[in-house]
Formats: C-alpha cells, sequence, structure tokens
C-alpha cells in the first residue's frame, strides 16, 4: 500500500450510529468513543466493510451486494454479538463507504473476511483500548 493511501486510511472518519441517533466517531490510534464501550465491553470489535474493493471505485450495485453477503457472514460468526451500521468518511470529506462496526469477531476472524471482500485494510480494537489500523495479510 503506498503511503498517499496509508495516510487516506489513517485520517478517515470510522462513524457508528447510535442506537438513539447521533454518531460515535473512531479514530485510529485514538480510545474507542466512551458512547460504545456498553457494546464493546472488553471485547474484540471491529469496523469493516466490502465497498470498493482494493480501495478502488466500484459500481453502487456491485458495493451494495458485497455489503450484504459481507453483513450475512458477520451475522453468521458464533462470536458475533453486537453489529451496528457505520460509515467511512475520508478526512477531507471527499467520499464516504458505507460499513459495519462489529463486536465479538477477533482480527484472526476478520482478516479472511476482509480478504474475500478485497479489503486492503480494516480498523480494529478490543474493549476501549486504541483503534489500530489492519492492514489485510496477504494469503
Amino acid at each position: 500500500m503506498d503511503e498517499a493511501l496509508l495516510a487516506a486510511y489513517r485520517a478517515t472518519e470510522y462513524r457508528v450510529r447510535l442506537a438513539r441517533g447521533g454518531w460515535a466517531v473512531i479514530h485510529v490510534d485514538q480510545p474507542l468513543p466512551v458512547e460504545l464501550h456498553p457494546l464493546a465491553q472488553t471485547l474484540p470489535w471491529g469496523f469493516i466493510t466490502a465497498w470498493n474493493p482494493r480501495s478502488e471505485l466500484a459500481p453502487r450495485a456491485t458495493n451494495r451486494q458485497a455489503q450484504h453477503a459481507l453483513l450475512a457472514h458477520l451475522r453468521a460468526l458464533p462470536e458475533t454479538m453486537a453489529i451496528r451500521p457505520g460509515v467511512g468518511v475520508s478526512g477531507d470529506g471527499g467520499w464516504k463507504e458505507p460499513s459495519f462496526w462489529v463486536v465479538g469477531p477477533t482480527a484472526a476472524t476478520l482478516d479472511p473476511l476482509a480478504r474475500r471482500f478485497g479489503q486492503l485494510g480494516y480498523v480494529h480494537g478490543e474493549g476501549a483500548s486504541p483503534a489500530q489500523l489492519r492492514l489485510t495479510p496477504a494469503t
């Protein structure tokens, strides 16, 4: 991954929709927002999408189909405790990608899903700890 794309991932706002409205914003290398602590508890979590594989624009219909498939996979995982809708928003507000914040699956579980959906990376953490950018390991 080139430096510009890596910088874009780090500058992205990873927004999680709250049950009562509004958003909690996750930032790489910052602690999990307080509003998400009750759901995360001490569990692992991830912020992941199926949109725009390999960070290349894809048709809206293709992205939606992939996103629905990702949601089905996340729901089927026995360790999934919660899934909240989210959106990744570029630091300059130039693009948005619908996403999911999922509580329960570890990076070892999310890595294959990220690879399956062509994602170069995703954000993850454990409990209230700082969010980490995880580059998807090659197979």
